[in-house]
């Protein structure tokens, strides 16, 4: 009996062994067909290729493919995969000097991973939409309110910062929701609401007063003889020293409103040209174009007004400061009354307002009407009024209703109003007055998502969702009456009226929001006062500099965008808009004071396009170094739509060497001869190094200006703090093998392929109008836009047309 259970224990074993090979394998907890595939067949390959750089701790790209399912049902998984199959097909990874991949192997990969994550994006867009659910941002929310009450105020300003995503503060993907923000939105909406509605019974008294600014306090309590004041009260400063910024310190309006001023100014002792000024408002720091409200040019000895009305906030004021004068140092060394050098020769201020054309004002009309007001005394306000009415709830309704339709940007049924309705009903059983019962509801509808969120349902968009879409895109506000009364005749879907109304809104002056809030964040511009140039290597940079930089890339844009002219002006240009400062910046002469002017652009200039601008060189650089690595990822990113990764965690950043001793390409150097680096820097460094002929506040150089050992430099006979480096050289090769000497030539080989330029500001302008970049899905969309402005030479108002008559742009 031993023997036979010996025996019966080898062939148990045996058969035992053989069952377990012939079962077939237990499926692990959740596993499909499509996942044992994946890990059976493509995982090994992944982990040969890929793992070793995206994998571990820190894995390059922040993409760790060690751990990445094939859930193509999750958004950020379905986003990485996708990137995955865009760098294999492109051949970029895995690095030359790596071990690839065979074709064969590659093409296994994509074949299976590509239609996957095409068929779970089109689930996702059935299901979702394209778009996820955006909210007002906090300049939309702005001009909405401004718009919606007819009121001006800087509301957004008690709004905590957007997010970006995509390069845009619009996109849906940055902006979160808090009970913080909430609480933000109801301080907001009581402000615009207090702005809106009037408790007095008249307007606030007008001031209408002409100034002379001898008796102003900087004029008349100054101790250095830097003015000329005259007997019939003009003043002259002679000095552009920050210090001798000349107020208007008599006009301090107790109330808020708008103000009409007319100064009165010319310049003194200076026949050829002009003498420019700035006028500024207290209260806020000159910031970019923030706090200044314009610069003016004074015609030679020919007194000229300078009108213009602007929103005044309480015990706020307008000064004044010649610009590019003297410093107060020399003059006061002469005086006033000897000094031979131009001037500035303010006769006198006026000023006028509040203005108020009716009373009460539209504000309060747009919401009440002619309802009328009955005294209702406060502590210190014995005169103040409320609306009233004689049937409470009736009335209601039908304020409700109206601001409702305006504030929601579609139509509104009572049942949108119910809720609404139900708080007027409450606070006046509660005791509350009228107005203070319809201020509450009122706030109500300004705080709900139907107002601070754009609703949009998946598929085709309604008419009111597509009048929103394109408010926002061109106007950055909500739809005006023309624009609602369209979707409520549910005619604006209709091609032909979609093309007038783009045609209406981009002439319509607040268009002028499209160029500011989408050139500001595609040039970057929005970044201008990131840094602040060194004052020892750039002490030519001035605030006047700074804001024609920012004026050149807007009016360029605006007047590409009028006359339709070729995208490709970006890229290369023959002309450009200049005013005085800007053009003695660039070294071309001809051009003087403030205003700016189309100007042809000499051959040896080196200037065209948005990449040899000022303002673009000045927020591609940190103030004091450039980078090629900084400035060749921008053109990448901004021009050319191929945004480079991000750099591994494990690279320090290169540190220019200001002192001189190495240049920034031989620094670059080591990186490129790594291959791990050197696939992107490949892409990064020649655009980065065509544009080093520019330092960083834009200015053309041939040499770098250091800080260490140099040659002596003098400028108009004055020696500067800085040196003379080492020579520039901005030449290098292209991926393809295309070579270039200098920026000119850089420029040509990008013009060789404009699909690729329409390409990539096509997809800037569906992620700034639609709140979200294109996915591998609109592919199709954008191919079939650009092949449309070919035939066009693809004109810039062409492409905003197409773009807005495209199914990208009209579903959600």
């Amino acid at each position: 009996m031993a023997g036979y259970r010996g025996l019966w224990a080898v062939f148990g074993c045996t058969f035992m062994g053989a069952a377990a090979i012939a079962a077939p394998p237990q499926s692990k907890p959740g596993e499909t067909p499509e996942t044992r595939h994946y890990e059976e067949q493509l995982l090994p390959l992944i982990s040969r290729h890929c793992v070793a750089c995206h994998g571990g701790a820190k894995p390059e790209g922040k993409l760790a493919l060690d751990v990445l399912k094939p859930d193509f049902a999750d958004a950020l998984a379905r986003k990485q995969w996708a990137a995955v199959v865009e760098r294999l097909k492109s051949g970029d990874m895995p690095p030359k000097d790596r071990p690839r991949p065979t074709e064969k192997e590659i093409e296994a990969l994509t074949s299976w991973l590509a239609p996957r994550v095409a068929s779970a994006e089109a689930a996702a867009r059935a299901s979702q939409g394209r778009v996820v659910l955006r909210r007002l941002n906090r300049v939309e929310y702005e001009n909405t309110l401004c718009d919606l009450l007819a009121i001006q105020a800087p509301l957004k300003d008690q709004l905590p910062q957007d997010g970006s995503a995509d390069g845009f503060d619009n996109a849906g993907a940055a902006h979160h929701t808090s009970s913080f923000l909430m609480e933000k939105y109801l301080e907001a909406a009581a402000t615009a609401l207090s702005l809106a509605i009037t408790n007095r019974p008249k307007p606030p008294p007008l001031i209408a007063k002409k100034y002379s600014m001898k008796n102003m306090h900087p004029v008349r309590t100054t101790t250095e003889d830097v003015y000329r004041i005259r007997e019939d009260g003009e003043v002259v400063c002679f000095c552009s020293s920050e210090w001798h910024n000349v107020w208007v310190s008599e006009f301090y309006p107790p109330d808020a409103g708008r103000y009409r001023f007319r100064i009165s100014a010319s310049a003194v002792q200076s026949p050829d040209k002009p003498v420019t000024f700035r006028v500024t408002r207290t209260g806020s720091a000159l910031m970019g174009t923030t706090g200044l409200i314009a610069y003016f040019d004074a015609p030679p000895d020919k007194p000229t007004v300078f009108e213009f009305v602007r929103h005044m906030e309480p015990r706020t004021t307008i000064s004044m400061l010649p610009y590019g004068l003297a410093g107060a140092n020399t003059v006061k060394m002469v005086g006033g009354q000897k000094w031979d050098g131009p001037g500035l020769a303010i006769q006198h201020v006026e000023i006028e307002g509040p203005l108020n054309e009716a009373w009460p004002p539209e504000s309060h009309r747009r919401i009440f009407g002619d309802l009328p007001q009955k005294n209702f005394k406060a502590y210190n306000f014995s005169d103040r009024v409320e609306v009233v009415s004689d049937a409470p709830l009736v009335d209601a309704a039908r304020i409700l209703k109206a601001f409702a339709r305006r504030a929601f940007r579609r139509t509104v049924a009572e049942e949108d109003v119910a809720p609404f309705l139900a708080i007027v009903k409450a606070r006046l059983e509660g005791g509350n007055t009228f107005e203070v019962a319809v201020r509450a509801a009122l706030k109500g509808i300004l705080i709900s998502p139907e107002f601070l969120f754009l609703r949009e349902k998946p598929g085709t968009l309604d008419d009111f969702a597509l009048a929103s879409r394109l408010s926002y895109f061109l106007w950055s506000t909500m739809p005006d009456e023309e624009l609602l009364s369209l979707a409520e005749r549910q005619e604006l879907n209709r091609p032909d009226v979609l093309r007038r109304q783009v045609e209406r809104m981009l002439s319509h002056p607040k268009a002028a929001a499209f160029t500011q809030n989408f050139v500001g964040q595609w040039l970057g511009l929005r970044e201008i006062d990131a840094t602040e140039p060194s004052h020892i290597l750039y002490p030519e940079f001035d605030h006047l500099l700074k804001v024609s930089m920012i004026r050149e890339a807007e009016l360029f844009f605006e007047y590409v965008l009028k006359h339709d002219l070729s995208l490709t002006n970006f890229v290369s240009s023959d002309f450009t808009m200049l005013n005085g400062r800007l053009a003695r910046h660039y070294g071309i002469a001809g051009v003087n004071g403030w205003e700016f002017q189309r100007t042809a652009l000499p051959a040896e200039s080196h200037r065209g396009g948005v990449l040899t601008m000022a303002g673009v060189l000045k927020v591609t650089a940190n103030g004091t170094t450039t980078s090629p690595v900084m400035r060749g990822a921008w053109v990448l990113d901004r021009l050319l739509g191929t945004p480079p990764p991000p750099p591994p965690e494990n690279v320090s950043a290169i540190d220019p060497d200001i002192r001189g001793a190495t240049t920034i390409r031989e620094q670059l150097a080591k990186h490129r001869s790594v291959e791990s680096c050197g696939v992107c820097h490949r892409q990064i460094d020649p655009p980065g190094f065509a544009l080093e002929s520019f330092d960083c506040i834009g200015g053309w150089r041939d040499w770098y200006r250091v800080t260490g050992n140099g040659g002596e430099v003098k400028v108009d006979g004055r020696r500067m703090a800085y040196h003379k480096g080492k020579n520039v050289d901005p030449s290098d090769v292209m991926p393809d093998g295309a070579k270039f000497e200098n920026i000119d030539q850089f420029r040509q080989l990008l013009l060789r392929d404009k699909p690729q330029l329409a390409r990539a500001l096509t997809a800037k302008l569906i992620a700034y109008s639609t709140g979200r970049a294109p996915q591998p899905a609109d592919r199709e969309s954008v191919e079939s836009i650009v092949k449309k402005i070919e035939a066009r030479n693809y004109g810039l108002r062409s492409l905003v047309h197409e773009i807005v008559q495209s199914e990208t742009f009209r579903s959600k």
